[in-house]
């Protein structure tokens, strides 16, 4: 009996619009006043982590250095820490992307996890060398949540591509 979260139904392709719309809607979510509790996920380096695994000709480390620099600008903080943050997350992911993509989600969780724990700590080290006040143990939440969240996010995040349950008799695919 195969698993729920694992389908083998074939995919669409996916459409440009829609990853530049769920790197925009991450962007947004990292805006919020939220984004400062230690527990809440860094949704860009999620979302980015996500499509970088699943298009790795699409999104890369371009991608990752132009949120990063955003997301720079935005924090306020020291400008290419999330930008190199972002770059070395969206590589390492790029470069798996074949060996996550045959485990089940629950299994890709844990090859998520220690890209989210390297995104955030790259962002810890960066943050650490000029000697600003570092923050506590909490600062390494989000990535433990943002990897729960992994399962939620490919569902909603894959399905725009799914195809209709139906078959056609004139098409075997």
């Amino acid at each position: 009996m195969p698993s729920p979260f694992h389908s083998s139904r074939i995919l669409l392709p996916v459409r440009p619009w829609f990853i530049v719309f769920s790197l925009f809607a991450a962007l947004l979510l990292n805006f919020l006043p939220t984004s400062d509790w230690p527990w809440m996920p860094d949704w860009v380096a999620l979302t980015l982590i996500f499509w970088s695994i699943h298009e790795p000709r699409r999104v890369g480390m371009g991608a990752g250095f132009l949120l990063g620099l955003i997301m720079d600008v935005a924090d306020v903080s020291l400008l290419g820490q999330h930008a190199l943050a972002y770059v070395l997350a969206a590589y390492a992911s790029a470069a798996i992307s074949r060996r996550v993509l045959w485990f089940s989600l629950g299994n890709q969780t844990l090859h998520v996890l220690p890209l989210l724990l390297m995104a955030q700590g790259v962002q810890f080290l960066v943050r650490a060398m000029p000697g600003v006040v570092l923050p506590g143990a909490s600062y390494f939440f989000g990535p433990f949540v943002g990897a729960v969240l992994w399962m939620p996010l490919t569902f909603v995040l894959l399905l725009p591509q799914h195809q209709p349950e139906e078959h056609d008799a004139n098409r075997p695919i």
